[in-house]
């Protein structure tokens, strides 16, 4: 009987901390600005090095692996929501992606905190991470979390 009991417990909270963890797949979560509010030298030497600097524009920043299968489907995602986004007059996008495969840069993975993939960052234009994205964004999401870096031109608005 108790072995049963030990059985039910484990099955209850392996779903509670499933349903959990689904919940937050995938939803756009505002980093803390006071956390993030200067970047550190390590950081931007590091970002600077996998090619991701600072051009005064939203910069969507997602971490992927050959291996990972969801990681399509955030290629995609932002993809469609990127192209969807007007450029600047001379041809300029309004945002920038970086797509960088976590196998290659371990560092600064483990620097930014990723815990899982996919993860995708927005960052203002001067590398200033304003949202974080763990799991497949919705498109709709992912251009609501990116309106208000467009729509100011600033950058730390």
């Amino acid at each position: 009987m108790t072995a049963l009991i030990i059985l039910v417990v484990a099955i209850v909270a392996t779903v509670a901390v499933g349903l959990v963890l689904q919940s937050r797949g995938g939803k756009v979560r505002a980093t803390a600005r006071s956390a993030t509010a200067a970047v550190d030298d390590e950081r931007a030497a590091q970002l600077a090095a996998a090619g991701v600097t600072a051009t005064g524009r939203p910069i969507v920043l997602h971490f992927s692996a050959d291996w990972c299968g969801p990681c399509a489907a955030v290629r995609r995602v932002i993809g469609q929501v990127l192209s969807r986004l007007a450029a600047d007059a001379d041809g300029t996008p309004a945002a920038t992606e970086a797509e960088l495969d976590i196998d290659e840069h371990p560092a600064l993975a483990k620097t930014l905190g990723v815990l899982s993939l996919p993860t995708t960052f927005i960052l203002d234009g001067t590398l200033t991470e304003r949202f974080r994205i763990s799991g497949v964004p919705s498109a709709t999401d992912l251009e609501t979390a990116l309106a208000p870096l467009l729509e100011t031109g600033h950058p730390n608005s």
